[in-house]
């Protein structure tokens, strides 16, 4: 929503928004970008009397300034339909869903159509450090939304991303998420299977070859062109440096990316046969790929303090723990890994996901877990991990904790979907005053 206010502010129309919480960087950019920006729900914003109401979908039943709206008879719709409507309508959308990679893979084809020279509009759900903002409108043809399967508003349960009609589609994989919203996969599988359904003959599908449940959902019915990539797809990357690109057998060029993890290799190999749909060569896209700086909280280095490096990233399903402990420790080998998590999204508050967590952080050295407010046992979820994972209901101790099992040459890497009360500034400040090796050892 943030970021659609950004595009609705340079489209001309003076924008003003609401929310209950605002912290950086999105409020950074909306007060940047002219927006005007109101802490809280009150009724009394009324008094804006907007020619709409752009209403996102935390919004329910109930809140104060939503029954304001509707018993006054306001004009309201929903922030896809108003994008739908207001800036996609006549573009070529590149739309980008999934359950994994959706920021990180928007991100790239934003770098590679813009060096590509297409000036393209994009809305991603991150910052991505080569431009420094989530939305941009853009003059060309072109418009790269991450394409969320998330349900649109309180008054229109469909998926989001059933109002973005793309000529290209970038299916990355499929799993269980959005506990809150969906009982279980094939729900998502069905949506995603309308999502297909609203494509025309000439549109790309950019799927995943090695993903059973995308698989599950083409088999319901393809009407466009169909590129697969990974292991068995017709784009794919081979899985040893210098990761050669390939389609169909015929070498590309070599993927140079400073981002690590097979996670990202595939998103970027991804983001190559999507941009292909749109005109812009393999070795473009190579070209760019390099540059590419990466997306904030998506393996962000926040500092090092005496050999110690604090990581941000914003994992918060198993699989997504996994991917990114995986791509810290190829980056480091000799390194400990560290891994500092909260289940905090819907889907792990509810336990939803809870069977797989344990495996999903075997590969760490460590494990801390603050579990403040869940109201499942998350001790004995981790129990198979042992000794090396434990879990904090205070965030002030287990910072303390961790700082004194941190050593030189670890790599803590946090995460979550949310600020997790700052924590990564706490533990950088508590590194550069707590003594050296040398005074401990005294």
């Amino acid at each position: 929503m943030g970021g659609l206010a950004q595009l609705a502010q340079a489209a001309g129309h003076k924008v003003s928004g609401c929310d209950a919480n605002l912290y950086p960087p999105m409020s950074d950019q909306l007060l940047s970008a002219g927006v005007v920006v109101i802490e809280g729900y009150s009724a009394d914003q009324l008094s804006i009397k907007p020619d709409v109401w752009v209403i996102g979908n935390v919004v329910t039943r109930g809140n104060p300034l939503m029954e304001a709206i509707l018993d006054r008879g306001m004009a309201y719709m929903s922030g896809p339909q108003w994008l739908a409507e207001n800036v996609l309508r006549g573009r070529h959308v590149v739309a980008v869903a999934g359950t994994h990679g959706k920021t990180t893979t928007t991100a790239m084809l934003a770098k590679i159509i813009d060096q590509a020279g297409l000036d393209p509009g994009y809305l991603i759900g991150g910052v991505p450090e080569d431009f420094g903002r989530s939305a941009r409108l853009g003059q060309g043809p072109v418009f790269i939304i991450e394409a969320d399967e998330y349900d649109t508003a309180f008054f229109d349960k469909r998926s989001k991303f059933l109002h973005y009609r793309p000529r290209t589609l970038v299916i990355n994989n499929l799993e269980f998420d959005h506990a809150d919203i969906f009982p279980d996969l094939a729900a998502i599988e069905t949506q995603f299977h309308h999502l297909v359904r609203t494509l025309p003959a000439s549109a790309r599908i950019v799927a995943n070859a090695g993903d059973d449940a995308v698989s599950r959902v083409l088999a319901r019915g393809c009407w466009s062109e169909l590129h697969t990539f990974g292991a068995a797809g017709m784009w794919c990357i081979d899985s040893e440096a210098p990761f050669q690109i390939r389609l169909d057998d015929k070498p590309l060029g070599a993927l140079r990316l400073a981002m690590g993890g097979q996670h990202n290799r595939l998103n970027a190999l991804a983001a190559i046969a999507a941009a292909s749909h749109v005109g812009v060569p393999a070795a473009t896209a190579l070209a760019a790929l390099a540059a590419f700086g990466g997306v904030k909280r998506r393996l962000e280095v926040r500092g090092v303090v005496g050999g110690v490096t604090v990581i941000d990233d914003f994992a918060h399903h198993p699989t997504a723990f996994a991917q990114t402990i995986a791509a810290v420790r190829a980056s480091n080998p000799d390194g400990r890994v560290i891994a500092i998590f909260e289940p905090r999204s819907n889907t792990m508050k509810r336990g939803a996901v809870s069977a797989l967590l344990s495996d999903s952080l075997s590969r760490a050295d460590r494990v801390f877990c603050f579990a403040g407010g869940i109201d499942w046992d998350v001790a004995q979820t981790l129990r198979p991990l042992g000794a090396t994972a434990t879990v904090h209901d205070d965030l002030t101790s287990m910072i303390a904790a961790i700082v004194e099992f941190a050593a030189d040459g670890d790599q803590l890497v946090v995460m979550s979907n949310g600020a997790f009360g700052n924590i990564h500034s706490e533990l950088l400040a508590r590194l550069k005053t707590r003594p050296t090796a040398t005074q401990r050892a005294a």
